[in-house]
């Protein structure tokens, strides 16, 4: 597994010389790899330029989302295609592209839970959905359905106005017999999107999701939620703060997601809201940045050497050097943030934020996995005297995330296709220093 964050080579595994001989009589133990599991309802992005005809001939609202069913969506798609108005077609669905981040990012293995046609032809979208999936990805566990998978189209207008069509195809057909316990139980957390909460009568990915939740707690495996979007949490926010009480260990938002969730506006506040029903949250807030929150021992804890940030708490970051934990493994829990700008003030030109906040959790997936790995292959390291949620601190975190982010928003899709630079020509080594 590559370690989180561009870190000199100080920041690795403490090493002990050992005799060459004695080492020839001492059976080394094997290193024990990490992986996190994802389920998703698997579909592709499909984007082209339309004139406003077309939407009002598919009764596609501007501007809206709207449910279409297989056959207009065989219909729009053949004749998108047959017009060549197609500009781009991506692999999506928010945990798909994050367990895509965090292969590319960790270079090692994640395993996903979804649906995939039985029948795969080329150039179809089950087929563009695989070509776009990283190699890393295991996708042994998907069930196979008879019809095609989910479909979104993004359907810009010329005054730039998006207008989305959805077909379900099967997306949601997974059932709990395809949840393989023993998977989930080894894994190194659980990332789920809050839609598979709100799966239709007769699809069974809301039960396949609560089976997965339910392994993963009996073997005290992280469990990871992304809100997805603002209008699915402000149905019923009482409902999902209880569920991620439940449920939930480290939560995924944006700033729109999280007033919708906790009251809150201000993103910070919103952060340490929902801190009362889950042990770290991730909020990333657009040309704010992103913070994160969280748990940490009073006794362990760690002083900033940043500069104190004023705000809704004041001095808020004071202690963003600690590392988070569960708070139920804290004698004396405090809570904790940390904030971080956009790196390098964003890119110059953004296409599509698509992806931006999937990049950021995936990173810190990814510090979450090293834990892990680290723990299990390096167990007397004095990393290790407390149990840590991940292997850096607050403020690393944020870095990691905000960098992947900025990889996400510099480019058009919303996955990953090489992992971070070897070295950052455009910022110096500073940077992962500080």
């Amino acid at each position: 597994m590559k370690f989180p964050g561009q870190r000199k080579s100080k920041h690795y595994f403490p090493v002990k010389s050992r005799d060459p001989l004695l080492a020839q009589l001492t059976q080394q133990p094997q290193p024990f790899s990490t992986y996190i599991c994802g389920i998703d309802q698997t579909l592709v992005d499909i984007e082209a330029k339309v004139e406003d005809e077309l939407l009002e001939r598919y009764g596609l609202p501007k501007g809206n989302s709207t449910l279409i069913n297989d056959e207009q969506a065989h219909n729009l798609y053949h004749e998108l295609k047959s017009n060549e108005m197609i500009s781009d077609e991506f692999a999506g669905g928010t945990i798909g592209n994050t367990v895509h981040n965090y292969s590319i990012l960790a270079d090692d293995r994640s395993v996903l839970f979804g649906v995939m046609s039985q029948k795969v032809m080329v150039g179809s979208y089950a087929y563009r959905y695989l070509c776009n999936t990283s190699s890393k990805v295991d996708l042994n566990y998907l069930q196979p359905v008879d019809g095609p998978i989910g479909r979104c189209f993004t359907l810009i207008s010329d005054c730039g106005e998006r207008t989305f069509a959805i077909s379900k195809g099967s997306m949601d057909k997974l059932t709990p017999e395809f949840i393989n316990k023993d998977v989930i139980q080894g894994c190194s957390a659980l990332v789920l999107t809050a839609y598979l909460m709100r799966a239709s009568d007769g699809d069974g990915i809301t039960d396949a999701a609560m089976t997965a939740i339910e392994y993963a707690k009996e073997a005290e495996v992280p469990v990871v939620l992304t809100l997805g979007t603002r209008f699915l949490i402000q149905e019923d926010p009482k409902w999902w703060q209880d569920f991620i009480r439940n449920h939930v260990t480290i939560l995924a938002m944006n700033e729109d997601e999280g007033e919708a969730l906790t009251g809150f506006k201000d993103p910070l506040l919103a952060s340490e809201a929902a801190l009362e029903w889950c042990d770290m949250v991730l909020t990333t807030a657009g040309p704010i940045g992103l913070y994160t929150a969280g748990y940490a021992e009073d006794s362990a804890k760690r002083e900033t050497s940043h500069t104190l940030l004023p705000g809704a708490i004041p001095e808020f970051n004071r202690y963003e050097f600690s590392r988070p934990m569960l708070k139920d493994d804290c004698e004396t829990p405090i809570k904790v943030y940390a904030h971080i700008s956009p790196y390098m003030g964003g890119p110059e030109l953004i296409r599509n934020t698509n992806g931006a906040g999937d990049g950021a959790l995936s990173a810190l997936l990814h510090d979450l996995s090293a834990n892990t790995f680290h723990k299990t292959n390096v167990p007397g390291s004095s990393k290790h005297k407390r149990d840590g949620l991940c292997y850096s601190s607050f403020s690393q975190v944020c870095k990691y995330a905000n960098r992947v982010a900025y990889e996400v928003l510099a480019q058009h899709s919303p996955r990953l296709s090489r992992g971070l630079p070897e070295r950052e020509d455009s910022l110096e080594e500073s940077y992962w220093e500080r």
